[in-house]
């Protein structure tokens, strides 16, 4: 299966069934909610700095992926009946081999494996494309974001830094 054709469907701990399927141009509503429902905090803690809004601009990079460079997935619940964004990640390659992967889970749905999920699937994709290692900058404070990529089961290297925790994952 391609990149952007990729769907796959998990239980989560709390048993409910999630769809992570890959990010689609026509996800822009849906998109845009859950940020909105993604408070001030978690939103930092992804763009490193105040972000509740996008520019046209920031809000088409985002959604226009090419599935080869920038790999794109969300995680999708169905409440009330609709499906519903409640995560997202990508990764976006800087250089042959390796890419710059980041997460985002909207607050009411953070702590149940949406991120676990999303990281399992996203590395799968990233491994099939032929890359080697995922990078990512974290905030000290990002205790879950931090334990997601400690249980990916993937090797990692963590450099310290007063305003950020550099992480490299080895895929091999």
């Amino acid at each position: 299966m391609q990149a952007k054709d990729y769907s796959a469907t998990e239980t989560l701990r709390s048993g409910l069934a999630i769809e992570i399927r890959a990010l689609r141009p026509e996800d822009r509503a849906g998109l845009l909610a859950a940020v909105g429902r993604t408070s001030d905090q978690s939103l930092y803690r992804r763009f490193f700095a105040f972000k509740r809004s996008f520019t046209d601009q920031e809000i088409d990079f985002y959604l226009n992926v090419d599935f080869a460079g920038h790999v794109a997935l969300v995680a999708l619940l169905d409440e009330e009946g609709r499906p519903v964004i409640v995560g997202g990640c990508r990764y976006i390659v800087v250089q042959p081999g390796q890419a710059e992967v980041a997460f985002a889970v909207d607050d009411a749905h953070q702590g149940q494996g949406v991120g676990t999920a999303l990281m399992r699937h996203l590395a799968a994709i990233a491994r099939s494309g032929g890359l080697k290692e995922l990078i990512a900058d974290v905030l000290p404070g990002n205790t879950a974001m931090l334990k997601i990529f400690r249980a990916s089961g993937l090797g990692i290297k963590a450099e310290r830094e007063p305003e950020a925790t550099h992480l490299v994952l080895d895929l091999s």
